[in-house]
């Protein structure tokens, strides 16, 4: 009988990667090398395209 590997999810450290502040409630995080201008921009399009 096959057994299934368990699954692991190994989540990224937050410390190594800079916060972007959306809006008071709203916080993303992206590698520290990107524009935050840009990851906003980015993710305010994204959140503009989403179906209700």
């Amino acid at each position: 009988m096959i057994e299934k590997k368990p699954v692991i999810h190994t989540s990224p450290d937050l410390s190594k990667m800079k916060e972007v502040v959306i809006d008071h409630r709203t916080k993303i995080y992206i590698a520290p090398d990107a524009d935050p201008a840009e990851a906003k921009l980015r993710y305010l399009a994204n959140l503009k395209n989403r179906r209700p």
